[in-house]
C-alpha cells in the first residue's frame, strides 16, 4: 500500500514542477521571468512584466496543475482500495505546491505556490477553497496587495481545515501547506513591513 503514496507524491511533485510562468514568458517574451521584475515565477510578476494575456494563461495553468494532481490522486484511491483517499488527495496537493516552489526542471527555483494551492483547495475541499478565495480577493481589492491577500488566505486555510474537517492528516497537511506559502512570501512580508511592497493596478 505504501507504494501508492510514493507514486501519488512523485506524480504530484513532477506536475507541480512544470512552471508555466517560465514556459509562457519564454515563448511570448523571450526571457526567463525569474530574471525580471520581482524575479518570482508567478502570475503577478508575469502580469507586471509581460501583460494580462500571459498572466491569465499562467494563472489558469497553475491552478489546473493543482487540480490535475489531486484528481489523479482520487483516481489512484479508486484503484487502491486500501489507501486513504483524503491522505492521497492532500499528499498530491502538497507535493504539487512543493514542486511549484522547488521545480526539478528549473534548478529548483520556482514560484510561491498560490495559484497551485488554489487549485488544490478547490478540489480537496471546495467549501474551504471558495471561502479562502473570496477572503483573498476582498483583501486584494481593498489593499491592492496581492501578497497580503495570499498570505492571509494561507493563514485562514489551516484554521478552517482544523475546525471544519475530521481528518487528522488533512489538518496536518493544511498547516504544512499554509506555512510553505507564507514562507515563500517572506520577502513580501519584509516589504509590507517596510512599506515598500508594490501594489497591483486594476486599470
Amino acid at each position: 500500500m505504501s507504494a501508492v503514496y510514493v507514486l501519488v507524491g512523485l506524480v504530484g511533485y513532477l506536475l507541480g514542477s512544470v512552471n508555466f510562468a517560465i514556459i509562457i514568458c519564454k515563448r511570448m517574451a523571450g526571457f526567463d521571468i525569474r530574471e525580471k521584475g520581482s524575479k518570482n515565477a508567478g502570475t503577478t510578476n508575469v502580469l507586471r512584466t509581460v501583460g494580462k494575456q500571459a498572466a491569465a494563461m499562467t494563472l489558469i495553468c497553475d491552478i489546473l496543475k493543482g487540480v490535475v494532481a489531486v484528481l489523479l490522486a482520487m483516481l489512484a484511491a479508486n484503484i487502491w482500495d486500501d489507501a486513504d483517499p483524503e491522505a492521497l488527495k492532500y499528499l498530491a496537493g502538497l507535493m504539487a505546491i512543493i514542486g511549484h516552489t522547488f521545480p526539478v526542471y528549473y534548478g529548483f527555483r520556482g514560484g510561491k505556490g498560490v495559484a497551485t494551492s488554489l487549485g488544490v483547495l478547490l478540489i480537496v475541499n471546495p467549501q474551504i477553497g471558495l471561502i479562502c478565495l473570496v477572503f483573498a480577493l476582498v483583501i486584494i481589492i481593498a489593499t491592492r496587495w496581492v501578497s497580503l491577500g495570499s498570505i492571509m488566505a494561507a493563514t485562514l486555510f489551516p484554521i478552517l481545515t482544523i475546525f471544519m474537517t475530521d481528518s487528522f492528516f488533512a489538518k496536518v497537511i493544511s498547516v504544512i501547506m499554509g506555512v510553505l506559502v507564507i514562507f515563500n512570501h517572506r520577502t513580501n512580508l519584509k516589504r509590507l513591513k517596510d512599506g515598500t511592497e508594490s501594489k497591483i493596478s486594476f486599470k
